[in-house]
């Protein structure tokens, strides 16, 4: 069973301790959530989460993304585009 802990000193954020060994760290105020293998990269990967969040983030373009993984673009599956992207 996973435990929790709050920790206002961080900024309103609540650590949630995985069985998996793995924490979560969520912010109060926002909802945004992101984990890590330990708290200090839970908090690095929930400020980069954040800042996608508030629209600092970094733009991505679409075809340079499909290039690096490896996908083909006009390869749809059976089940057609997302509904978010139509």
């Amino acid at each position: 069973m996973a435990s929790t802990t709050r920790d206002n000193r961080n900024g309103g954020v609540e650590f949630i301790h995985e069985d998996d060994g793995r924490v979560t760290a969520k912010d109060i105020e926002t909802g945004v959530a992101s984990f890590g293998d330990d708290r200090a990269e839970a908090l690095r990967m929930l400020a980069d989460a954040l800042d996608a969040y508030h629209g600092k983030g970094e733009s991505v373009d679409e075809d340079e993304l499909a290039a690096e993984l490896g996908l083909d673009q006009d390869e749809v599956g059976s089940e057609g585009r997302p509904p978010w992207d139509e």
